[in-house]
């Protein structure tokens, strides 16, 4: 990254000021935005050694789907694009309904799907029965998201949609393939858990991959302890 201006000078040149305001909220606030423009210089920086990871296993299980069109292999996920991501949704065959939280996220990302795809493939996979994933889909008035039955849960196994200590509870994943030189390939993947989490927080990556956090944590309540998303809301 070349030599960039301390983030302090660049706060400094901040001209905004609202109705009101004190002195007290306008020194505090330029501290903040100093401490903004670091934290995105900071997510500039990971992107850039994310996207520097040398290759990656390659993907040699015969995973096999059911889509809402049909039976599909692993490379059809990826259909034109030679990235894909695939989100491994909380809504196993044990489960009465889907995870609340993965249903939120979920949510958001059908508004942007078509404007990932136009870039890169996005699956969302489950261990449930395609006619049961689609008519939730329908439920929850999603339109653009693609979802897939994982089969057999082989690749939910392989690539941590199941848990890890070999019993049948789902796990939220978040895994990217790419298709480059005739290799399928892992890229990436969250690798962030319980075993990762700070005191006090429920275990996240970063950056955060819902909408959601992002909105809540520029309020003064932020993210909360004592509320949950929820699958249906009255109206």
């Amino acid at each position: 990254m070349p030599d960039l201006t301390p983030a302090a000078e660049l706060a400094r040149r901040n001209r905004m000021r609202f109705p009101n305001e004190s002195e007290a909220y306008r020194r505090a606030r330029q501290a903040l935005l100093a401490e903004e423009i670091e934290l995105r210089r900071h997510l500039e920086r990971v992107a850039e050694q994310r996207r520097a990871l040398p290759p990656g296993g390659e993907v040699t299980g015969d995973y096999r789907f059911e889509g809402e069109t049909g039976p599909v292999g692993f490379e059809g996920l990826f259909g034109d694009k030679q990235t894909l991501v695939v989100y491994s949704y909380m809504f196993g065959p044990q489960r009465s309904r889907p995870c609340p939280m993965c249903t939120s996220l979920l949510s958001a990302w059908d508004g942007e799907a078509r404007d990932m795809e136009q870039r890169i493939a996005l699956a969302v996979v489950a261990r449930s029965p395609i006619d049961r994933l689609v008519a939730f889909k329908r439920e929850r008035g999603w339109r653009h998201l693609k979802l897939y039955a994982d089969l057999d849960g082989a690749y939910s196994r392989d690539y941590f949609g199941i848990d890890a200590d070999g019993g049948d509870g789902d796990q939220a994943a978040f895994n990217v393939f790419t298709r480059r030189d005739g290799a399928i390939r892992h890229f990436w993947s969250g690798e962030m858990g319980f075993e990762s989490a700070d005191p006090g927080q429920d275990p996240r990556g970063a950056p955060d991959l819902m909408p959601l956090w992002t909105v809540l944590d520029c309020t003064p309540e932020g993210r909360g302890t004592d509320w949950y998303p929820r699958l249906d809301y009255p109206g």
